[in-house]
């Protein structure tokens, strides 16, 4: 475990916030899991375990009027920025009292109300959205900083060069943040990329970078203030590199044939929750209840979501045309 950088917030209690909100992602995934096996959460279901210390190690050291985008892997993203539960779970229900109205499910959180601009199905389609974001903040002059939040998978793709590019030559206050689990879906990094060290190409667009253990939730969190600060201070874009793995397939449907089972079974020794806890123990910063209530509360929690999005309703079929393209030209023409 990283020693702090900043002496003050290793209180116990934050340490323990930390905790908990990494159990809770942790569980409430399981629980998604379970579900989509009793067809309860249909369609694609992207699960973010062993990749909790980012986003409890970035999230809350934003501002509220700062914005994230994210992937399709956000479950834990929207949970950590303040998006109810209830209405995270109706989404993947489908229900239309979900945060988008049951309307984009698993992989299209959205809550306008957190400036949480929502994952997206499309493999680094949250990029150029950052761009723009970014954009409208700099010609405002203001120093609001937009997080984007992609996988290794991204870094293939054009809009993900396009976007350094822009950031770059325009001073963008965005915040890169590349979870690099070592698998674009089923493809090994070293596969598909000549240089596997992926905060060296944001210094090809001359941005300021580094890397970070994705694994370790205090390096993260150390890292995402140094990262949030410069942006604001420089209006200008950074790139943070978090080096992690997940734990379950890339989604429900994959057999996982692309990596071992020993593999998977040597990260589990060193995955956030299990490191952080056992550091915590090993510095006698946790009680021997401390992880017990923890777990009652975030099991409450996910059985009042459940409950929420089992009582939810579905979109009347009469409304499915709303907030169509269609619909709204109809309504500017008259």
């Amino acid at each position: 475990m990283t020693a702090p950088a900043d002496k003050p917030r290793l209180s116990r209690e934050h340490m323990l916030d930390l905790l908990k909100q990494m159990i809770r992602i942790r569980r409430f995934e399981d629980k998604c899991a379970e579900l989509y096996t009793q067809e309860k959460i249909r369609g694609f279901l992207h699960l973010y375990n062993g990749e909790e210390a980012i986003a409890v190690g970035v999230i809350p050291v934003l501002e509220k009027r700062d914005r994230i985008v994210a992937t399709y892997r956000e479950h834990g993203h929207a949970l950590v920025r303040g998006i109810p539960m209830t209405t995270v779970l109706a989404e993947m229900y489908g229900k239309q009292e979900g945060c988008s109205r049951g309307r984009g499910g698993s992989m299209h959180l959205f809550d306008r109300a957190t400036n949480f601009h929502g994952g997206n199905a499309i493999v680094g389609g949250g990029l150029p959205l950052s761009i723009g974001l970014g954009l409208a903040e700099h010609m405002r002059g203001s120093d609001v900083v937009t997080a984007c939040f992609f996988g290794d998978g991204a870094v293939a793709e054009g809009e993900f060069h396009e976007s350094m590019n822009l950031a770059a030559l325009w001073e963008l206050p965005v915040l890169f943040v590349c979870e690099n689990n070592l698998y674009a879906m089923g493809t090994a990094l070293a596969l598909s990329e000549s240089e596997t060290d992926i905060q060296r190409k944001a210094s090809c667009y001359r941005i300021a970078s580094e890397g970070v253990d994705g694994m370790d939730v205090v390096a993260v969190e150390a890292a995402a203030r140094r990262a949030v600060h410069a942006v604001r201070e420089s209006r200008k874009p950074y790139f943070l590199e978090c080096r992690t793995y997940r734990l379950r397939a890339h989604s429900m449907y994959d057999a996982q044939l692309y990596r071992d089972r020993a593999e998977v079974d040597a990260w589990r020794h060193k995955e956030p929750i299990v490191r952080f806890q056992g550091w915590l123990e090993a510095n006698h910063m946790l009680h021997p209840d401390d992880v017990p209530r923890m777990e009652a509360d975030i099991d409450a929690e996910i059985a009042e979501a459940v409950a929420f999005a089992e009582a939810g309703t579905w979109e009347p079929v009469e409304q499915l045309t709303r907030f169509t393209y269609a619909e709204s030209a109809v309504q500017a023409d008259r």
